[in-house]
């Protein structure tokens, strides 16, 4: 029991956190520098119990045989592994970093409120909640609690009109999403009586489900779980979304939000793909879900990348550009194999340190009305700001995919684990699209060194953003030179 009460702790921390920072907006009259050390502390603290957590001994895979229950309470509501211990670090980090740089940003256009930090903490809870999911009504109100954070995320800069405009977007399309996947948890339930995902492949193992509901429902899931990510066609949101949010914001949405929603198809598909296996009616198998997720991959990547090309403006080009990355972290829930799931963990963290790292200059080089963040204001960069300039060409190399730099690695454990389970025709997609995308990456990276302006960005202050540009870029570096240390993670810490 002593075992299951430290299983639990990166929950149980996060959530009364949560509560406390709230308590803490309401009771702490103006001062702001209170609430966002309590945020600090508080994602420090459930990072390291989840570290902690590592060092148990927990199953690395998200196996319904391998779960361990926490308290009789729960049952089998929430479980405890490596694999949800893990992202629980990450999405802590994420939520460290955005308030680092947001501090000097948000109050930069005199905009910085108390309950940022108290809805940043909040959106780390559902994320929390959805990576030690094994029921669907969990699932559920994990990715709410976290969309509904974005929601106000969005809309945090409430005097400017297109953020007011990005927030009623997300709200109504996000809205209509979310009916999607509630709807489609309802069929499941209705074809198996369980909401539990190994008592459901249980049913489904032993075709002792309503076939039509089950069909129906879990094709619903999918749409839901799509518009989440972000993935084609249900990505439309996504440009107009994060160009009028923060852009720190952008940053945090992209990266721990994207991770989240790709843990949620992990979570549904790791528990019921071997029993779509071992159903006789087949009525759903396991090729045609590869087949179905193999085709929505491949459209993400070639749109995402295609669309990028067009966009003047960096954070709809960065929007899009992180359309095309849902798509080749799709390639590791196709597979469906251990160097997948493996796969998965290296490209959400690298992705996050090079995606965040990029979207962080931003925000140090944006003017008050966000005027200045097209391709034309970065011309000559690197005679103003040369170590940001630096900074996001390393950050364009990575998201390109190119060696050294941990994009690279990312992608070729995605691509070797889509080769592994005869997927080659997706890998040669993937490949293409990479190429497509270092036009524009690379692209940026002309305007800022080799291009000259006679207006260029003014010399900016870093401050705070520093701490997270410099792990930023000890990320890309570290896990570009030495991909070993990630993918050993769990054997080293053991």
């Amino acid at each position: 029991m002593n075992q299951e009460v430290f299983l639990a702790m990166p929950v149980f921390l996060i959530s009364a956190f949560a509560v406390l920072i709230v308590v803490l907006d309401a009771v702490s009259g103006k001062n702001k520098t209170i609430n966002f050390a309590f945020g600090i502390f508080s994602l420090l603290a459930t990072a390291g119990a989840a570290i902690y957590t590592l060092t148990l001994q927990v199953p690395k895979l998200v196996n319904p045989a391998d779960y361990h229950d926490i308290f009789t309470i729960t049952k089998n509501t929430m479980v405890f592994s490596s694999y949800s211990a893990y992202f629980d670090i990450l999405f802590s980090l994420a939520g460290i970093l955005t308030m680092l740089a947001s501090r000097s940003f948000i109050s930069k256009g005199y905009h910085e409120y108390k309950e940022y930090y108290s809805i940043i903490i909040l959106a780390v809870a559902g994320m929390v909640y959805i990576s030690h999911a094994n029921n669907l009504l969990m699932l559920f109100i994990g990715i709410e609690l976290m969309s509904i954070m974005f929601y106000i995320l969005s809309g945090y800069f409430r005097q400017r009109i297109e953020s007011v405009e990005s927030a009623l977007k997300y709200f109504l399309l996000g809205s209509f999403a979310s009916g999607f996947l509630l709807y489609g948890m309802a069929l499941v339930y209705g074809a198996t009586s369980s909401l539990e995902l190994n008592v459901i492949a249980q049913f489904i193992a032993k075709n002792n489900f309503n076939a039509t509901y089950l069909t129906f429902g879990i094709a619903l899931l999918l749409i839901g779980l799509s518009f989440k990510i972000a993935a084609f066609p249900f990505h439309q949101w996504a440009p107009d979304v994060y160009q009028g949010a923060p852009t720190t914001v952008t940053a945090f949405m992209s990266t721990a939000g994207k991770a989240a929603a790709i843990f949620s198809f992990i979570i549904i598909a790791k528990a019921l793909m071997p029993s779509f296996t071992n159903n006789a009616m087949r009525l759903v198998s396991t090729e045609t879900m590869q087949m179905i997720l193999a085709v929505l991959s491949a459209a993400t990547m070639l749109i995402g990348n295609i669309t990028a090309i067009s966009q003047k403006n960096i954070k709809r080009m960065l929007a899009y550009s992180s359309v095309a990355h849902a798509g080749y972290m799709l390639m590791g829930v196709v597979a469906n194999n251990q160097l997948g799931y493996d796969g998965i963990i290296f490209y959400a963290t690298s992705y996050l340190f090079m995606q965040i790292g990029a979207f962080i200059v931003l925000s140090v080089l944006e003017n008050k009305d966000s005027s200045n963040i097209n391709l034309d204001n970065f011309t000559g960069l690197r005679k103003s700001n040369p170590y940001l300039a630096a900074l996001m060409a390393i950050f364009m190399f990575s998201l390109a995919g190119l060696p050294p730099f941990a994009g690279f690695f990312g992608k070729y454990y995605l691509f070797l684990a889509a080769i592994q389970s005869g997927y080659t025709w997706l890998t040669i997609v993937a490949v293409i699209s990479s190429v497509i995308s270092v036009y524009f990456y690379i692209g940026l990276i002309v305007y800022m060194f080799f291009k000259d302006s006679d207006n260029p960005i003014a010399k900016a202050e870093l401050k705070l953003s520093s701490v997270s540009l410099f792990v930023c870029l000890i990320g890309v570096l570290l896990f570009g030179f030495f991909p070993s240390l990630l993918m050993n993670l769990y054997a080293i810490i053991k």
